[in-house]
Parts: C-alpha cells; structure tokens; sequence
C-alpha cells in the first residue's frame, strides 16, 4: 500500500512533528511505501503562480517539486495530513499545497454531465491530525469547527477522497507527557487502521 503523509509545522521539535514521525515509522513497519513529506523544511512554496492558474484541464506546473508532489498523490492508497488548527485554517503552507497540487486534470476535472467536479484520485481515504488549543466545546458551538468543514466537505470530497477521518489532540499547550504519550498511540493506532478500512 501506497501513502503519503503531510506535516505543516514550521518549528522543529514541535508536536505536529512527533505525530508525523509516529505515524510515518507505523505505516512503514507494517510495510507499506510511504511518501513522507514535511512541507516546511522541503521549502515547499505555497504561493501559486498566475501560470498556473486557469482551468483547462491537464495545466501543469514548471514547478518541479509541484510536478513531484502532484505525481505521488496520482498514485497513493490513502493521503495523511498532520497540523495545527491555526485561526480554524490549515498553516499557509499545507492551503498553498492543496491549491498548487490538488489541481484540475490531477485531482478532479470538471465539465461533468450533471455539472459536478469528478475526482481522480484513487486514494478512496484520508487522515487527518490536528492539533489545537481550543477546548472542543468551544471549537463546536463558537466557531461550528471549521476545519471538519474543509477537510471532509471541501477539499477531500471534490477530489473523489470520500472515507475521511479527523482526530484532534487537544489542548496542546496545557497537556502533559502523558496526554502526548496517549496522543502518539493514538495517532499510530489511526495510521495502521488505514490499511484495514
């Protein structure tokens, strides 16, 4: 099995980091190819380019770290993203990846018969792990948990992803090492449950 998986966290050392390491060494001692990509110290670009814009099906990029990326999740089983809540968005750099990446004549093509985009992807499923610093009750009834609403009803969805599972760890701030403890096993236990879904 074939799966990529995304940090975007630019301080080294942080949580984010140890959950990606957690999850990567899971998916590859149970042996499955992983493509493995921390998207801050890859210096990865999230600033989309007006040439590469546009919806014609089939636009490339002269990117080629674009045409790396873009590749890899052409042909993945399943996708993992890990990062923080940062004000109910993903961090600038994982938003720059889904919009230079994720792009029609890769991920989805429009101009259906009913209208609606098709996705091309073949990974039919998707992790994501969160950090954040806002209690869950908070994050629900204040801000209706926006990031529930991009991964699992905007982005994963349009690009034929439909098995979309979100865990948040929280609070980050205030946990201790064994809520972090707890939070690396559980994010390992996730990861592995990819393979049986």
């Amino acid at each position: 099995m074939r799966i990529a998986v995304y940090l975007a966290h630019p301080r080294v050392g942080s949580f984010n980091h140890a959950v990606f390491d957690a999850v990567v060494e899971e998916l590859r001692g149970r042996g499955c190819e992983v493509f493995a990509h921390d998207l801050c110290a890859e210096g990865f670009e999230p600033v989309m380019r007006g040439d590469e814009t546009g919806t014609v099906e089939g636009v490339r990029a002269g990117d080629p770290q674009v045409a790396l990326h873009r590749g890899e999740v052409g042909v993945v089983d399943a996708l993992v993203f890990v990062h923080p809540n940062w004000w109910g968005m993903p961090p600038a750099v994982l938003t720059g990846w889904v919009q230079r990446v994720l792009a029609p004549g890769v991920a989805y093509k429009l101009g259906t018969a009913d209208g609606e985009p098709a996705g091309l992807l073949k990974a039919g499923r998707a992790l994501v792990l969160n950090t954040s610093d806002t209690p869950a009750g908070r994050e629900e009834s204040e801000f209706g948990d926006p990031l529930q609403r991009i991964w699992a009803a905007c982005v994963l969805p349009y690009v034929g992803v439909a098995d979309v599972r979100r865990v948040v760890f929280r609070t980050v701030t205030d946990s201790s090492d064994a809520d972090r403890a707890g939070w690396l096993r559980q994010a390992r236990q996730e990861a592995a449950a990819l393979l049986a879904r």
